[in-house]
């Protein structure tokens, strides 16, 4: 998905069998990535993309609403999937080969907000956590959003690390028995090749500019002082995270640390207040729309 130049090759100056309306979508996805500010339509219209392209996208539509949606609507709930790995910059609005990019979930999240039939947005969601970049700028994003209509996370099955951020940010968090939640805690990890390397009978030279260029090297140990400064890097996004939980579950940062970066099953996830209630994916989303109305 970083190889831009040549997904550009494929889409433009070249003839694509696909509807106009998608055709808008894809590029209003991956407006950042390619520099687009505007859209020039056949008419003449003018769309100038903002926040990843989809709110000034939608506002900016002629078309109906239903053409435009990424996610699924169900009795006027948006259903926003989150699986697999989580990565700053997928391109893609949904889940795509095992991950889902934050940049998608907020242009879904986005479109969602400015969509006028729809009451209520679900996280639906089920990852082990990914990428610390973009994580928490996303959550804060949520985290506001959640006063204007409600959002509730519904785990199917685990949501834990990264995704559990994401959750938090939601007005409520439901889980199944046997799903997740947890793990509020920052890993960083070094390998050094060096003396396997050495026993291989190759010699690596590092050459560089600047005596702490090459800290954290796969080609060499780590010295104490790169890894305090990792260390300390490591703590602060952890204590961003712990803060962040705090805030968003009503919970103190002393609670929330306590947990050590454990994981909780189910029903303890709601003992700590990590949840608010275990249920089935289906009881949960049938008690939001009664809760709607």
């Amino acid at each position: 998905m970083s190889n831009y130049p040549h997904l550009a090759t494929r889409l433009f100056n070249v003839p694509i069998a696909i509807a106009p309306q998608k055709a808008e979508i894809v590029m209003a996805a991956l407006a950042d990535r390619f520099g687009i500010a505007k859209m020039f339509r056949g008419g003449g219209d003018v769309v100038v993309l903002a926040d990843g392209g989809a709110q000034a996208f939608l506002q900016s539509a002629n078309t109906s609403q239903a053409d435009y949606r990424p996610y699924e609507v169900v009795e006027g709930v948006a259903i926003v999937p989150i699986e697999g790995t989580l990565v700053h910059k997928l391109g893609e609005l949904r889940p795509y080969s095992g991950m889902t990019g934050y940049d998608g979930i907020r242009a879904n999240l986005s479109m969602a907000m400015a969509d006028e039939s729809v009451r209520a947005i679900v996280l639906d969601i089920d990852s082990p956590g990914g990428e610390v970049a973009g994580c928490f700028d996303l959550v804060d994003s949520i985290y506001a959003a959640r006063d204007v209509k409600p959002i509730w996370a519904i785990c199917t099955e685990s949501a834990y690390s990264a995704a559990y951020a994401i959750a938090t940010a939601a007005s409520r968090i439901i889980v199944p028995r046997t799903g997740g939640t947890g793990s509020v805690g920052v890993i960083c990890m070094h390998v050094d090749f060096s003396q396997a390397l050495t026993k291989a009978g190759i010699e690596v030279e590092l050459i560089y500019f600047g005596d702490k260029k090459a800290d954290g090297s796969d080609m060499k140990p780590l010295s104490k002082d790169a890894r305090a400064r990792f260390q300390s890097d490591v703590d602060a996004m952890g204590q961003l995270f712990v803060e962040t939980v705090a805030r968003n579950r009503g919970l103190t940062t002393a609670n929330v640390r306590g947990t050590q970066a454990g994981t909780f099953l189910g029903a303890a996830g709601v003992e700590i207040g990590f949840a608010d209630a275990v249920m089935s994916p289906d009881e949960a989303f049938a008690s939001l729309l009664d809760e709607l109305g």
